[in-house]
């Protein structure tokens, strides 16, 4: 060896020559070394093998997972950022994909299960081009010039994204909810969440407010999923007070106050000494018409609806009931917020700094008794706000594991339709914008001289795994789908993989163009980064 310097990687020991020094131990004796081709076709095994769990969970036709978890839950489900998100990974590749399922799952909302599968897809691409010699950088570059050819085709044929059109907003949430198993409810739930999204969007100096957050997804606990419903307002899970006091407000002035709502205590024990029947008599009733004080200005404000977050004296409750007032008290904070939200009434700490104006608005507050396993709950609706900035999706189901599944699904739509709101833009699914894609990246290919065109005919076939796997999983051959794919779009049509698994018109199918661009570039990241590596170092051995 050149320089006198003795290194056994097996053993991972470095001795120099001819000094008489004994070899220098860098690294434990269970540590292993891969190194070469070696490590590259098994980060590459690591990648098809994760791949493959999710592949028979894509599209309208996939199949389920049951995920059983080390504290003997079970779950069932078929989103690819809950399978992620549990399982236990071990190896360094499958722990990348991993990463980047959650990059993308954070950025986007949806569209995990497809950025994984185009990143095992690159992945196993790579594996037999570098088993016939190609470089990892050359293969790295050539990845890295296909992904800007589709990412410029992807963004000339985007469509414009109208987030006033109910049609539009419906497709956009019916395509995320595909093989969800919300069965026959599919285009009810859609049409609840576009309605939402639209409900809940402003416009804030010039530009577009759409957030996901301002939807809330609650269990109705009753009935069944087609008797979901949307509405303009909160519920809050709380047992009303007084039986006699009033059970529904029609056209509710609301009054928000955080503060208790008595007579404020002393920071000091104090004794008030009373020597007749006539000062106990007078101290009685100045206290009562404190209370009372308090009542009428209530009342002046004209409120019919109080939530307030900490106690209400028991004397003023009785006092306002009896005027038909609904009192609710010891309110959660964040539910206060929600309240204030969804019905534009601000938080208030002192009744005499309040004004007319801070009071909210609801068309409807009515409180309904329900019965779930034989456990009586009282749920408060406060509906039909006006403008209001925050709903409820309110999910019919027992409540079980299926019904956390589609609020799973109702929360990734959810999603989708933020994405394409607050970006503008959409384009088509079903593979369409992939093969379309694909079909640019060969052209330019062609023009290409060097090895770097091996490297983006790969890409391209890569990006065709999306209507590859979504022909696989509808039972068809995928060899004869991808020709006949390819043949609609040279020839200028819509094409694209439909629920039966057929070549046909996909122009209802759409998503979010940002959610698309954000998994091929993660996607082709994530590849790069592991066909950068020559040597994997294991400390455990393994």
């Amino acid at each position: 060896m050149n320089g006198g310097v003795a290194a056994r990687i097996g053993e991972v020991v470095v001795g120099q020559a001819g000094t008489g020094e004994g070899p220098v131990v860098i690294l434990r004796d269970s540590s292993t070394v891969t190194s070469g081709v070696e490590v590259q076709q098994k980060l590459i095994s690591a990648a098809i093998a994760f791949g493959n769990i999710l592949r028979r969970t894509y599209g309208p036709k996939g199949l389920d997972k049951m995920m059983y978890k080390s504290n003997g839950e079970v779950a069932i489900t078929n989103d690819g950022a809950k399978i992620v998100s549990e399982l236990m990974i071990k190896h360094p590749a499958a722990k990348a994909f991993v990463s980047l399922g959650e990059a993308h799952e954070e950025a986007a909302g949806d569209g995990v299960t497809g950025c994984i599968l185009f990143a095992a897809e690159l992945m196993q691409e790579a594996g037999r081009l570098l088993s016939r010699g190609l470089h990892p950088l050359v293969l790295i570059e050539g990845y890295a010039k296909a992904l800007e050819i589709a990412i410029a085709n992807i963004n000339q044929n985007v469509i414009c994204f109208d987030r006033e059109n109910n049609e539009q907003m419906t497709n956009v949430a019916t395509t995320a909810l595909g093989g969800k198993f919300i069965a026959n409810s599919g285009s009810k739930i859609a049409n609840l969440i576009s309605q939402s999204i639209q409900q809940t969007t402003f416009i804030e100096d010039g530009v577009i407010n759409c957030s996901s957050e301002r939807v809330i997804l609650a269990k109705s606990r009753a009935g069944d999923l087609s008797e979901s419903r949307l509405i303009r307002g909160v519920v809050i899970d709380k047992k009303v007070e007084l039986a006699h006091g009033p059970r529904s407000i029609a056209d509710a002035s609301i009054l928000l106050l955080t503060s208790a709502l008595g007579i404020k205590k002393t920071t000091r024990d104090a004794e008030i000494e009373i020597t007749s029947p006539d000062q106990l008599v007078a101290f009685l009733e100045s206290e009562d018409e404190l209370i009372e004080s308090k009542a009428r200005a209530i009342v002046a404000l004209g409120v019919n609806a109080l939530f307030c977050q900490e106690e209400v004296d028991n004397r003023i409750l009785h006092k306002l009931v009896n005027r038909g007032i609904f009192v609710i008290s010891g309110i959660d904070a964040n539910e206060m917020q929600n309240i204030a939200s969804a019905s534009a009434a601000k938080l208030i700490d002192d009744i005499q700094d309040c004004e007319i104006s801070d009071l909210g608005f609801a068309g409807n507050i009515e409180v309904l008794r329900k019965e779930n396993n034989g456990e009586i709950s009282e749920h408060i609706y406060i509906n039909q706000c006006n403008n209001a900035k925050l709903v409820t999706i309110e999910v019919g189901g027992a409540g079980g594991a299926a019904t956390e599944e589609v609020l799973r699904s109702i929360h990734d739509a959810l999603r989708a339709c933020q994405e394409a709101t607050a970006g503008e833009l959409i384009s088509i699914g079903g593979g369409f914008s992939h093969t379309q894609a694909a079909l640019e990246v060969r052209k330019a290919s062609e023009r290409e001289s060097g090895r770097e065109r091996l490297a983006m005919e790969a890409f391209a076939r890569a990006l065709e795994v999306i209507p590859r796997t979504l022909a696989i999983n509808s039972g068809g051959d995928a060899l004869d789908k991808i020709l006949e794919l390819r043949s609609h779009i040279k020839n200028g049509n819509l094409s694209g993989i439909d629920a039966s698994g057929d070549v046909s018109d996909v122009s209802s199918i759409l998503e979010p163009t940002k959610s698309l661009i954000h998994a091929l570039r993660g996607a082709t990241e994530t590849t790069a980064t592991l066909l950068r590596i020559d040597q994997v170092i294991s400390a455990r051995g393994d």
